[in-house]
């Protein structure tokens, strides 16, 4: 890279003070070569980096002031001076501007917020009882390092396996040093305690390469191998050794059967990013999965700043520009969506990395389908932010138009019920104001009345609100909401409205029932209230997005309270009550996944890799645990 010293900031004293004439006039001297270059306003602020594969034909193009939007005059109009960085290639112009848009964060260009480095786990190779332990920043201690992980909470999980499965120590060498009987870790089965000698230092090492092993990938022949020990171990009648063979087991599975937000561990890749990108309210969220060794490592929600204008392809590629100026490059990156500029950025990070980087758009396949579960985490986590987040009034603005309310609701409370076949029947409210999510004041209600017909929703909605309201109508203290949302159609809004008028509480909210589109597609919901047509709203628009996050938060909370209890209700080993499930199988599932709450956890790919497991018992044997 060559920075052009005539043109790198270029002064002319008798240019215009700022505006398209100004950059006209560094126009006259730039070349027809690849750079980079920056635009400041009056107080030396930076406007804008861009790059170029030909600087002069691309800065020219913002003198043709009428072809730009509203936002790209105003940066012109603000531009009082210019500084060009001439490059070798386009490549290397796209590399310098992701670096200086990280550094510097100009006010117009698409930014990746929140970017911090991540962590790894290390295993030091500096002491003869090597310690494992998290680390982030420079790698200047001698061993392996493991990652990146999206987060510390991933690095801890994993920590938390590594412990349980390979009894390692993770205290510091003084502490280590300083010991004369095994300490707590120890005593709980999480440390082999080489520091007084319960285990000899080449036991121990034979831990560590087996732990090493597991985070390069190499799961599947150490897991044979424990089952082997523990099922010679249950011959041999040592019961204590292979019980503590079957935690390892066990600890092991927690991982490679449920890991982390993508809920899978791939099969046609090893070292992995997935990005999934979801917009909606003029804001983006990128979901990033890390896999590396075949294992999921986490997963971390990114909010770029951008334009509303900005489309999706340019938004996508600037991030993964930034993304990837600090960090170690996986052999393959799978997205939900293309990119502008495909080849210049493969090239670019190709060429940071030193080797070949692979970009996939999946079109099938497992692939596909991994992609596709970062975009769901990406709209979840999206949701979630308009939902709290400054844009909170702005939607509830909106919300009080829609509804023809007299102020803006400081209390919406949201009802949903959830139920199998009748069984284990609850009802529960959520809380949104206009901070977000009111989590403490979330509620659930077990369904008492037995007339009730299982499975009969307007009923059980009647008995839920007629006990929420019977209490607020006796004390004073507690809040009313301003707006009551109930999940369903007109159906549930008779069986409501009838209830609080019979309480003599209709009149102090606003009540709207929400009914499911056509084959419960979102988007297409039906909005009902009493004294009005029922109506819809165009698609895209955030408070339609706001209200679908009122409502699904509503039914994830009702179900997971429903679950939970159904869980408790459940006998005291779920396989009995699979049909198909013999104590030959049931053996084989155990050993295989180390507990019926790995199984539960396991993909239909698993459970048919256990041998005597059908994939159509597999699929029952899934069906059964994620109805």
């Amino acid at each position: 890279m060559t920075t052009d010293s005539s043109h790198d900031k270029t002064e002319d004293t008798a240019r215009p003070a700022y505006g398209p004439t100004l950059i006209a006039n560094y126009v006259k001297g730039l070349p027809h070569k690849p750079g980079v270059y920056r635009m400041f306003d009056e107080f030396g602020m930076v406007l804008y980096v861009g790059k170029a594969k030909n600087l002069k034909k691309r800065v020219t193009a913002y003198t043709g002031y009428d072809r730009h939007t509203t936002r790209i005059r105003r940066m012109i109009r603000a531009t009082t001076a210019m500084e060009f960085v001439i490059t070798e290639s386009e490549t290397e112009a796209l590399i310098l501007e992701a670096s200086l848009i990280k550094r510097l964060k100009p006010r117009y260009n698409i930014l990746l917020r929140d970017d911090k480095s991540f962590p790894y786990i290390l295993v030091r190779k500096d002491h003869p009882a090597a310690q494992v332990t998290k680390h982030r920043g420079a790698r200047k201690i001698k061993g392996e390092y493991y990652g990146p992980f999206a987060s510390a909470g991933a690095v801890n999980r994993t920590l938390d396996t590594l412990q349980r499965a390979f009894r390692l120590r993770n205290c510091t060498d003084s502490i280590y040093e300083a010991r004369t009987r095994p300490c707590l870790q120890h005593q709980i089965k999480r440390c082999s305690a080489p520091c007084t000698g319960e285990i000899s230092l080449t036991d121990y090492q034979v831990l560590i390469d087996e732990a090493e092993g597991f985070l390069n990938g190499k799961s599947d022949a150490l897991r044979q191998k424990l089952q082997a020990q523990m099922e010679a171990a249950s011959k041999a009648l040592k019961f204590e050794q292979a019980a503590e063979l079957r935690d390892r087991l066990q600890a092991i599975a927690q991982v490679l059967t449920k890991s982390g937000a993508a809920n899978v561990n791939p099969k046609t890749f090893s070292n992995a990013d997935v990005f999934g990108l979801y917009t909606a309210g003029g804001q983006t969220c990128i979901q990033v999965f890390f896999f590396r060794a075949g294992q999921n490592w986490g997963t971390n929600s990114y909010f770029p700043r951008h334009s509303s204008e900005d489309p999706t392809t340019q938004v996508l590629g600037a991030f993964i520009a930034q993304f990837y100026s600090n960090k170690p490059i996986p052999h393959q990156i799978l997205l939900s969506h293309g990119v502008e500029s495909f080849d210049l950025l493969v090239s670019a990070l190709s060429e940071r990395s030193d080797r070949k980087i692979e970009i996939l758009i999946p079109q099938r396949g497992e692939k596909k389908k991994i992609v596709g579960q970062a975009v769901r985490n990406a709209q979840e986590a999206l949701g979630r932010k308009l939902a709290e987040t400054g844009a909170q009034k702005k939607l509830l603005e909106e919300v009080k138009t829609l509804f023809g309310m007299e102020s803006l609701p400081s209390r919406i409370e949201v009802y949903d019920n959830s139920h199998i076949q009748g069984t284990n029947a609850i009802g529960a409210f959520i809380v949104a104001g206009d901070e977000g999510f009111r989590k403490r004041d979330y509620r659930t209600f077990n369904i008492q009345d037995e007339s009730i017909t299982p499975g009969d929703d307007f009923g059980m909605m009647r008995e839920v609100l007629h006990r929420r309201f019977a209490r607020l109508s006796k004390d004073p203290k507690l809040e009313w909401p301003d707006l009551v949302i109930i999940d369903g159609g007109k159906g549930q809004l008779s069986a409501v409205t009838e209830t609080l008028e019979k309480l003599g509480v209709l009149g102090r909210i606003t009540l709207v029932a929400i009914a499911k589109g056509p084959d419960r597609n979102a988007g297409r919901e039906t909005f009902h209230m009493n004294g009005r047509a029922q109506f819809s709203l165009p698609l895209r628009t955030p408070a339609l997005y706001y209200l679908q996050r009122l409502r699904d938060e509503a039914h994830r909370f009702a179900i997971g309270t429903h679950r939970a209890r159904r869980k408790k209700s459940m006998i005291s080993n779920p396989l009995d009550g699979i049909d198909g499930i013999g104590p030959g199988r049931k053996k084989a599932l155990l050993n295989h996944f180390g507990s019926a709450k790995a199984v539960k956890g396991a993909t239909v790919d698993d459970l048919s890799s256990v041998e005597g497991v059908s994939q159509k018992l597999a699929q029952t044997i899934h069906d059964y645990f994620q109805e």
